[in-house]
Order: C-alpha cells, then structure tokens, then sequence
C-alpha cells in the first residue's frame, strides 16, 4: 500500500511537497488547481518538481482542476473549463504521473432545471477527458461526488458510467460517500459493487453532513468495517489522506490510524 496527501493550491507546490516528505508519505497528490498549482504554474516547475520527487523517494499522483464548470448550460464556459481539464491532462502525463484523479461534472444553476440536457453536458465532457487520457496513456480514475453535486454520486450512476468508459477506474472518497449515508452504507455499496473497479482512495472523516475533511475518528464514519470490505477485495494501491487541518500532524496521525486497522483486521 502507498501512502499520500494533497497540497494546498494557495501554496507553492514545491513547499507543500517539501512538508509532505518530511511527514514521509509515499506520493504527493498534486491538486492543480489556481493559484499555486494551476497546470501551467506546475509546466513551469516540471524539472524542480521532477527532482524533488526523486530526491524524496516519492511518486506522483495528479488531480485535475476542481473548480470548473463542466456541465454548464453556456458553451463557452463549459468549453473553457473542459480546455482547462485537457491541458491539466497533458501536464499530468508529462510528469509521468502514476493516475489521475477526476471528478464527474457538477450540475448546479440553472442546470438543476434543465436536468438531462445538464446531465448530456456531463457526459459529453466525461467522454473528452476520457478520450484524452486514453490517447496519453493516462490511467484515469473517476471520484464519486457529495448529493449535492448531482452527478456521479451513487452506485448506480457509476454503473452507467462504467458501462459507458471500461477503461475508467474508481476514486473512492469515504467522505463524499458518507454524506446522507449514515454508517458507511453507500460506502459499503461502493465497495460491494466495484471491488474490482477501484483504483485509488481518498480517506477523510465527517459526521455525515458536510465533507468537514476531518481526521480519522473524529467523525462517524466506521473506517473498520470499511478498511475489513477493502481488505478482502485484494486492494493494495494508493491511499490518498485528505486531512485538511492547520496542524499537519493529523495527516501523520490518520495515516497511522489506518495503518493500524488495516493490520488488525
């Protein structure tokens, strides 16, 4: 299993990596996301970055733009943030990176009463990004999304999904996952539909309301039950820690927590 965290776009990239090693985590989870980590703020950094993820032993695993719009109702906006995607694609390959981390298009606005041509929308740019990490040799994996992103939330939408793209993988986020779902059971769902379909984690704690990005144990979510479901799937890949505290310790401390249960059960 290997080990990760993200870095906070308002940083430089090179300092967050720098801090992240020093915690001794296995890869760096690049959010590329404005101002620090925008795609073409990280082109320019590609041979210091390179570097610095030799000199610390680590490996990379990127996440394309967050903050983008692409299911919007107006074609040039949803066009941008789609051209936005692409080119974070392209980077991603250039750094030679292990995956790439997605998430499916947000409806909201007025696309919440223009639902199916919305949803069309989503589609047409998931079959973009798709096409373009196939053409890279990009290995892609799709994260599930909070209620009220509208899209890609449930099991049943991933089916669809994955019946559409066979090549694409699942990012599953515990968080995301909890969040109307109380004690793991669309996590559960995930893990029982997709055992052979995942291909990255994003670990996180809440209490079922927000994604709150808290440290393991200090939410609901009964990482046990879910750590034994993934264990017995033969998962041994990528563990991303998305611990959004001050105080990065908690990162260090949840990784450890998981560590502990994954061996325990």
């Amino acid at each position: 299993m290997l080990y990760g965290a993200m870095n906070f776009p308002v940083k430089p990239v090179l300092e967050e990596l720098e801090s992240l090693a020093l915690l001794g985590f296995d890869f760096l989870e690049l959010a590329m996301d404005p101002p620090a980590a925008h795609y073409a703020a990280v082109r320019d950094q590609k041979t210091e970055l390179l570097a610095a993820l030799d000199r610390h032993k680590m490996q990379l695993v990127c996440h394309l733009p967050t903050f983008v719009s692409l299911a919007d109702l107006t074609d040039s906006i949803r066009q941008a943030s789609l051209a936005e995607v692409l080119k974070a694609i392209e980077t991603a390959a250039s750094l030679a990176a292990e995956k790439v981390v997605a998430h499916p298009a947000a409806i909201s606005g007025m696309g919440v009463f223009a639902f199916e041509l919305a949803r069309q929308h989503a589609y047409e740019s998931l079959a973009a990004i798709v096409s373009k990490a196939t053409e890279l040799g990009v290995r892609l994996c799709l994260e599930n999304m909070f209620p009220r992103s509208r899209f890609g939330v449930e099991v049943d939408e991933f089916k669809d999904i994955f019946n559409r793209f066979p090549t694409l993988k699942l990012t599953l986020d515990t968080g995301h996952a909890q969040i109307g779902s109380p004690r793991g059971k669309r996590i559960m769902r995930f893990i029982e539909a997709f055992a052979d379909r995942i291909g990255h984690i994003h670990v996180s704690d809440n209490f079922g309301k927000e994604d709150n990005h808290l440290p393991i144990g200090c939410g609901t979510i009964p990482f046990t039950k879910i750590v034994a479901a993934l264990k017995k799937t033969g998962y041994d890949g990528t563990v991303t820690f998305e611990v959004f505290t001050p105080d990065r310790e908690y990162l260090r401390l949840s990784r450890h927590k998981f560590e502990r249960i994954w061996r325990s059960v």
